[in-house]
């Protein structure tokens, strides 16, 4: 009988996060496979769990995620982790996770930090609806060809950036989504955690000749369309002809204009 691959956040700064569900699987398991070793190891003697473990990192994950799949199929019980936060967000365990469903091993993910999610929730833009980019190209021509690609997203668009680039990350931003209004959060969770929130002129402006540490989540409002006119009912109506239902037509017309469902409802109903 196969074994079972659990997926265990760990602290992404602060340790007191780790929660006793993941102490306790990280002590039952056979063989734990992190991110990078010796790094963790400190995280491991600091909660006293004597487990052996492997390297699983993006530099050896082919050869790697055949070993673990194959333990896994002899019936090893496997936990994951990275340096911190949630393997698989921007991680290499997404491939491991991907392989083991294919071969309908069991995975178990547990609840814990993840940073996206913390800068996402402190950032004061709209939560209802958002989209995780992570890391652009370190390229400049590949990182502008994204954000040209994504300029127009509604959604919060939540990023994450090394502190080396993130001044020409900023300067590139702003020059194709224009000034939008921004939260860039470091040292999340720990001691010198901190949060700007303004417009990208001036975050740029304020850390221009800072020397970041730590890994930064930017978050980033939604495009709002230029003001216009939007005549719903010939909307609504050219839909109608089309076949499409009333209920039907005010979803569609709601989600293309990005209007409140109740006010297209109602020119629905004006006959």
């Amino acid at each position: 009988m196969a074994g079972t691959l659990y997926i265990c956040p760990t602290p992404i700064g602060n340790l007191t996060d780790m929660t006793f569900r993941i102490i306790d699987t990280l002590k039952k398991v056979d063989l734990i496979a992190a991110e990078d070793t010796r790094h963790s190891i400190k995280l491991l003697n600091h909660f006293e769990i004597k487990k052996p473990m492997t390297s699983y990192h993006k530099y050896n994950i082919t050869q790697k995620s055949d070993y673990l799949i194959n333990k896994l199929k002899e019936g090893l019980d496997i936990a994951l982790i990275s340096d911190a936060g949630m393997p698989g967000i921007s991680d290499p365990g997404e491939e491991l996770i991907r392989l083991a469903i294919e071969e309908n091993i069991n995975v178990i993910v547990l609840p814990g930090p993840s940073a996206f999610l913390l800068a996402l929730v402190k950032s004061g833009l709209p939560t209802n609806r958002f989209c995780f980019e992570g890391f652009l190209p370190s390229k400049a021509n590949e990182r502008k060809k994204r954000l040209i690609e994504i300029k127009e997203e509604q959604r919060t668009t939540v990023f994450y950036e090394a502190p080396h680039r993130i001044i020409e990350f900023l300067e590139d931003m702003k020059e194709i989504f224009g000034d939008r209004s921004i939260s860039l959060s470091r040292e999340l969770t720990k001691v010198y955690e901190e949060t700007l929130r303004g417009k990208i002129s001036e975050i740029l402006l304020d850390i221009k000749d800072r020397e970041l540490k730590g890994e930064i989540v930017v978050v980033v409002e939604g495009y709002k369309s230029e003001a216009k006119e939007i005549d719903i009912k010939a909307e609504l109506e050219k839909l109608r002809a089309e076949g499409v239902s009333n209920k039907k037509a005010v979803e569609m017309v709601a989600k293309e204009f990005n209007l409140p469902k109740n006010k297209v409802y109602k020119v629905s109903l004006d006959k």
